[in-house]
């Protein structure tokens, strides 16, 4: 899959995030990377979730998730399994945003 092909599935999976919480991310940056830190990171989130900003915070850089299209194609064996893929990844990095931790993410599933 092309790197732009993948990018727009990224793009269609924060499509799919409801408008209600899309309306409520702040100062963060989606970015497509080739190559994780470590095999197997499919994604991952640096900075503060919005649960823990407060009066303090202002004038910091953006939050960045970054999603790993060769982890994410090395795992998928159809087109449509990159579909899901993504949009779990995107939803599972967004939730980190929203100060949602691991054990949470992974009894909803994700």
């Amino acid at each position: 899959m092309t790197r732009e092909a993948f990018e727009d599935l990224v793009g269609e999976a924060l499509d799919t995030v409801p408008s209600e919480l899309a309306a409520h991310m702040r100062n963060v940056v989606i970015v497509v990377e080739d190559d994780a830190p470590e095999p197997g990171l499919l994604g991952l989130y640096q900075g503060v979730p919005l649960t823990e900003r407060g009066d303090w915070y202002g004038g910091v850089l953006p939050d960045h998730i970054a999603i790993y299209r060769n982890e994410i194609l090395e795992i998928c064996e159809t087109a449509e399994d990159v579909v899901e893929e993504v949009r779990i990844t995107v939803v599972h990095e967004i939730a980190h945003h929203f100060g949602i931790d691991d054990r949470r993410l992974h009894e909803l599933g994700y």
